[in-house]
């Protein structure tokens, strides 16, 4: 359906930005092709970006309202922004498009210690947020690999996970109340005030992992908890994948309480080395780095570690060892955080060229995945599979680098990409477990949803943004109204 069907300016028609300027903070929107450029893009790689019409700076949410008001009047899509940390494109910008940017509405409006909640505006940085409730005895546990950078807003817009989310949960699960802005310009409140709440349909819940498709998100209700007790932490090294899989299903059947299990394949390990020297030995196989807090007691988290010891070492590990040093903890998850920039220097010595991946599986399912990412390497000689991940809940990170200016290796790793996503569906997985659909798995979630959840999806999306304005062409725009073309 094109622009003019939709009732909605063309991406090459000219619109009169003067009322949206009126109507904004002064200085807030920008038409400079120069600040455009940098920002009509997240850090997806190999996703389309097109040419947006202007960029507004919100300062407020009557910002928001008046850019909200504006694109419904005009027909004028919106690409709602934040830090732009994204990893499939759904920040990116679309022909025509208004950019808005919350980046900047970024102020920690209130922290309640009675109530362990705390209310902040989108563009607070979540690593900032951390840090302000520390002194409250509170902690927000949420911690994505991006925790230094990304937003609040973002990771609610993308339902962020993280490395403690195997015992702490993922954003969605600390979310109590949102306040939205609207397609037209209109503001609600939407969520509980309290603890508990039935009152009405959870529709908060439905722009959590909502990618801006639905309204903008200004303001932001968050549950939080008793500061977080100090973990212990354990290393498992393996010859083979395939011990730290069977140990990561093991550990869960068990019914252990581990508040971290990561990990990282031999290809890995050897890119983080290059990177700099963590001390992570080049010969194993594969590594689990795990961490239990024992709820405070410190006694358990040892007997926690104790016991997953043993589960590694009848699964083959060759070393476990344990350690409550928090430097030494420190440099080890630090060493799991270096994995994106890491991957990054890597992507730049092979030509340029990643897919960063993204699939979450049963945990019975992982050998089997780890098997089959060894069937495509040995298959695609150039290309390099790197996979990392949290394992304790199957959300894993395969990444595919390639020379870009090689054909055959772009079409190689285009194939292996592929690859990677039907086999998550096949092993009874999802296609994104944290970094969202974006631009870049688009086709991918109209293969994983059904004909009738497709057209709920857009039948939920009518109601809340019936000229299609908001985020068009992502994360929705293959899905067909009753599963036809």
């Amino acid at each position: 359906m094109t622009g003019s069907e939709r009732g909605t300016a063309g991406a090459h028609d000219p619109v009169d930005l003067a009322a949206l300027r009126a109507d904004v903070s002064a200085g807030a929107l920008i038409t400079d092709a120069d600040v455009l450029a940098p920002h009509s893009q997240d850090r997806a790689p190999f996703c389309t970006a097109g040419r947006a019409r202007a960029l507004v700076r919100a300062r407020s949410v009557e910002d928001v309202r008046a850019v909200m008001r504006f694109a419904h009047r005009q027909g004028v899509p919106v690409v709602p922004q934040g830090a732009r940390t994204g990893l499939a494109g759904g920040a990116n910008a679309v022909d025509g498009a208004i950019l808005l940017d919350v980046s900047g509405m970024n102020r920690i409006l209130n922290v309640d210690p009675v109530e362990r909640t705390c209310t902040v505006e989108p563009g607070v940085v979540n690593q900032d947020l951390k840090d302000h409730v520390r002194s409250f005895g509170l902690a927000y546990p949420p911690d994505p690999g991006s925790v230094a950078i990304s937003t609040i807003g973002g990771n609610v817009a993308t339902d962020a996970g993280g490395l403690c989310c195997v015992k702490y949960g993922v954003t969605r699960d600390y979310v109590r109340r949102l306040r939205v802005v609207l397609a037209d310009g209109e503001l609600t409140t939407l969520g509980r005030p309290t603890a508990k709440g039935v009152a009405g349909l959870a529709l908060s819940q439905l722009f959590i992992g909502s990618e801006g498709t639905l309204g903008i998100i200004v303001e932001i209700e968050l549950d939080l908890v008793p500061a977080l007790p100090s973990p212990v932490t354990a290393v498992a090294l393996f010859p083979a994948q395939s011990g730290a899989a069977e140990t990561v299903s093991a550990v869960a059947a068990a019914g252990y309480r581990l508040s971290m299990v990561e990990y990282l394949d031999r290809t890995t390990m050897g890119i983080l080395q290059d990177y700099r020297d963590f001390g992570l030995p080049a010969e194993s196989g594969a590594m689990l780095l795990v961490q239990s807090d024992g709820d405070g007691d410190t006694s358990r988290a040892h007997t926690d570690l104790q016991a997953f010891e043993g589960v590694a070492r009848e699964r083959g590990a060759s070393e476990v060892w344990v350690s409550d040093d928090p430097a030494e903890s420190e440099v080890l998850v630090a060493a799991r955080r270096a994995v994106n920039p890491a991957f990054e220097k890597f992507t730049h010595a092979r030509g340029g060229g990643q897919f960063i991946d993204d699939v979450c599986l049963p945990l019975g399912a992982l050998r089997r995945f780890f098997e089959e990412l060894d069937r495509l390497a040995a298959q695609y000689p150039d290309v390099v599979i790197a996979n990392s991940g949290h394992a304790g809940d199957g959300n894993m990170h395969p990444c595919v680098f390639f020379d870009a200016a090689d054909a055959t290796a772009a079409a190689h790793a285009q194939l292996v990409f592929d690859e990677l996503m039907a086999l998550g569906l096949e092993l009874g997985g999802t296609i994104t477990g944290e970094h969202g659909v974006g631009g870049l798995k688009r086709s991918w979630l109209a293969r994983e949803l059904d004909p009738v959840a497709q057209d709920l999806h857009l039948r939920v999306k009518q109601a809340f943004d019936p000229r299609g304005i908001l985020n068009p062409g992502k994360m929705l725009a293959d899905l067909s109204p009753q599963g036809t073309a």
